[in-house]
């Protein structure tokens, strides 16, 4: 592909992609000492929205490494890559990638990366032929990273890793595509099949009633409120912890546009406590930067 092919990112995409590089790094070498100790241990690196695999900075015009490089390049290396998207063009060039990844490893005597890149809908591979897979008795775990364009992850896909207790995940929950198709000030404005996509997300359509509040003023007559973002994104972290089975949420990190309007909420899940401490330090490291 052409520079111009590129999509041109923000800061908050490169937070972004630095905040899931650092866990994956911590992650791989956490579990690569299980996988020593036992030769049937795997753990898995799963990018559901895995995009061009580059990215061109809007900050410094210089092209930058995507999530699926990222991960390519983590030492030790997990033992299998899923790496999916539904645009063809997309996913050739993510096999291109992925051969010059692993050329320049075999040429420097190091293991070459598994990676299978598949051409499909993650709302339909994940929790049809990838997720169910890895279990806790076969001794299996994955770090599962879901970074749609916009409200596109199906709460099936969440509720099936949270149930399954084998996978880590992060979520990028667009709280401007809400904001802007959705969750408007007057509450009967959007449309039945705008709010249906976030029911999609949200699992149900409970979010109707804690994304508003009800006042009545001096005259009695009732006024109706959209919440604050901050509300509906400890809303979400509620239902991943309460109703997907999330052992630990920590606050969500908003990702903000140069006009500091919140693009995106990023969340981490897991159930194991270390991933947690790790997840909120990085969280809290990155969240620094944002506000500077």
């Amino acid at each position: 592909m052409e520079e111009e092919d590129f999509d041109h990112v923000g800061v908050w995409t490169e937070v972004k992609l630095d905040i899931i590089s650092r866990y994956a790094e911590k992650y791989a070498k956490i579990l690569d000492a299980q996988r020593k100790r036992g030769t049937t241990f795997k753990f898995y690196y799963i990018d559901a929205c895995a995009g061009k695999g580059k990215h061109i900075s809007k900050t410094s015009g210089q092209a930058i490494q995507g999530s699926p490089l990222n991960a390519l390049k983590i030492d030790p290396p997990f033992s299998r890559y899923y790496f999916i998207d539904l645009d063809p063009e997309t996913c050739e060039n993510l096999r291109i990638l992925k051969e010059e990844e692993n050329r320049r490893l075999g040429q420097a005597g190091k293991p070459i990366r598994e990676v299978e890149i598949i051409n499909e809908d993650c709302n339909r591979v994940l929790p049809e032929k990838i997720l169910p897979e890895i279990r806790y008795s076969d001794y299996k775990r994955a770090l599962c990273f879901l970074d749609p364009y916009n409200l596109g992850i199906d709460w099936e896909v969440l509720h099936l890793a949270g149930r399954l207790k084998t996978i880590d995940i992060f979520l990028n929950f667009s709280i401007m595509d809400a904001n802007m198709n959705i969750l408007f000030h007057n509450k009967e404005a959007a449309s039945p099949e705008q709010k249906e996509r976030l029911n999609r997300v949200w699992g149900d359509n409970s979010w109707e009633e804690l994304a508003y509040s009800v006042n009545p003023d001096l005259f009695g007559h009732l006024d109706i409120l959209k919440q604050p973002n901050t509300v509906i994104a400890r809303a979400f972290a509620d239902r991943l912890r309460k109703v997907a089975g999330f052992k630990y949420v920590p606050t969500p990190i908003p990702m903000r546009n140069s006009q500091n309007s919140p693009v995106y909420y990023l969340f981490f899940a897991s159930q194991n406590s270390a991933a947690n401490d790790i997840a909120s330090y990085i969280f809290r490291k990155y969240g620094k930067r944002l506000m500077n």
